[in-house]
């Protein structure tokens, strides 16, 4: 079985994280690590492989050449081997560019299973796999807190917590999945994994290797984009409503005088 795991080097969400002129995020600001979501589909595609599933574990990242960063995470904490997608023509694609060149790649490399993160945490749209599966023509079963797979069956199963009812749901193999942040804690790389991490084979490709067209990614060709950015503002001082015997008064009148402000 083939399981290719998406993931994405990111800016730390922990820092100041800014945009550059063109309204694309500034990556050289700020360190940039493997989006904390998609730990967790590493998480549960190398679940799968220790239930006994005969599998092989491939990573999958498009970016710039320190994008490389986080696919030795991903390797040091499991998994076989890794393709980088690294072209200059790929800078600036929004989500339809950037599930276009996974979709290609996939294709190329074969596969059995998807696994994403629920989102990024950079543009935290959500929707890449998604549109992965209409590009692979196989079915998507997303945003799943718990993931079985059933090679007898040829199946995926998954349970999905909504608001008010906790549903599950079924796909056939081969199939796109995505995991949210509630599906199992992330290992931490052990020293072990770290060493064994650099001698794992990774593939680097470029979009002549994936019959993709410049003018098809890039700013240029993408259909969304940061229109203006501004930093949030200061938290405004809070008010402290004394208590004197009447506090829950003027409690009360606070908020009323908020709500209808």
């Amino acid at each position: 079985m083939k399981i290719v795991v998406c993931v994405k080097h990111v800016p730390d969400a922990t820092a100041d994280r800014t945009f550059t002129e063109d309204g694309t995020t500034d990556r050289d600001a700020v360190d940039s690590v493997l989006s904390e979501l998609d730990e967790y589909a590493v998480e549960q595609a190398l679940r799968i492989t220790e239930s006994g599933v005969d599998a092989e574990v491939t990573y999958l990242t498009v970016g710039p050449d320190d994008a490389k960063d986080a696919l030795r995470k991903a390797l040091a904490m499991g998994g076989d081997r890794a393709i980088h997608v690294s072209d200059d023509d790929i800078q600036g694609s929004d989500a339809l560019g950037t599930s276009l060149v996974l979709a290609k790649a996939i294709e190329r490399h074969g596969f059995d299973l998807v696994v994403c993160g629920m989102a990024s945490t950079d543009g935290s749209m959500g929707v890449v796999p998604a549109m992965l599966a209409e590009r692979l023509g196989v079915p998507a079963v997303t945003h799943l807190d718990e993931l079985a797979i059933s090679i007898e069956d040829g199946s995926v199963t998954g349970r999905r917590e909504g608001e008010s009812a906790t549903v599950r749901v079924q796909g056939t193999l081969p199939a796109v999945v995505s995991v949210t942040d509630r599906s199992g804690d992330a290992r931490y790389p052990s020293f072990k994994g770290i060493m064994a991490a650099k001698k794992k084979p990774v593939e680097t490709l470029d979009l002549a290797d994936l019959d993709i067209e410049p003018e098809w990614t890039g700013r240029s060709a993408a259909r969304s984009a940061v229109d203006t950015a501004a930093k949030r503002p200061p938290r405004a001082k809070g008010e402290i409503v004394a208590d004197e015997g009447a506090g829950g008064v003027g409690l009360a009148a606070f908020l009323t005088a908020k709500k209808f402000a």
